[in-house]
């Protein structure tokens, strides 16, 4: 059965605002959901072993190879089951979480899920990535080009490698209640973080799962 996989790499738990939206998002989907919170079960940096393991005859494998490849085929087959996907992926230093690249990298593989003639397996298949920033990123803003998160993932988790139909939603100044210095753009953060849970509540409905099927 296909189901929308929700794969988090927030830390903060309840207070994460990317974790508050995907709820919103959650309240409105209609199907099964396979969640894996990276944040408290991060999966393990692609090492020496998982590298060498994809290549090699698996009858040759070294025991941390046979565990290596066993970890990565869970959790490509994870990937490749679902129907649609759920990213929450918040900005930490300009750039994702560390949790988020490492699965990343675990679940690209030359052949499974990258093709370099013809289309990934998963291709055309709805995301939806939530990335919220503390700051202001967009056109006009002292930090406009700064934002290493969305660019990036939209080439990784589209069409330039998993060919996934990516769907950006981005709440902004999330730092705006907490630092005094960005107190006068709360308005501003108030209005993103409204627009963002109810584009993502649009979202859960209209790639519900008879659409993600």
């Amino acid at each position: 059965m296909s189901y929308l996989l929700h794969i988090d790499s927030s830390s903060p738990g309840a207070a994460s605002v990317s974790r508050q939206v995907a709820v919103s998002f959650r309240d409105q989907w209609q199907g099964p959901v396979v969640h894996r919170d990276l944040a408290a079960n991060p999966v393990p940096h692609l090492d020496a072993a998982g590298i060498t393991a994809r290549s090699a005859d698996p009858v040759h494998h070294t025991p941390e190879q046979a565990q290596a490849a066993a970890f990565q085929d869970e959790l490509i087959e994870e990937f490749l089951g679902a129907g649609a996907y759920l990213f929450t992926v918040p900005m930490y230093n300009l750039s994702m979480p560390s949790v988020f690249k490492a699965w990343l990298d675990q679940i690209i593989v030359t052949d499974r899920t990258l093709f370099f003639s013809g289309a990934s397996p998963a291709a055309g298949r709805p995301a939806v990535l939530i990335s919220p920033r503390g700051g202001g990123y967009g056109p006009g803003t002292p930090k406009h080009g700064l934002d290493f998160v969305v660019p990036t993932l939209e080439a990784v988790l589209g069409g330039g490698i998993l060919g996934l139909n990516v769907t950006a939603v981005i709440p902004e100044l999330t730092m705006a209640p907490h630092e005094a210095a960005l107190a006068p753009l709360l308005p501003l953060h108030k209005a993103s973080l409204a627009a963002a849970h109810e584009q993502a509540r649009q979202l859960a409905t209209t790639l519900g799962p008879t659409r993600a099927a």
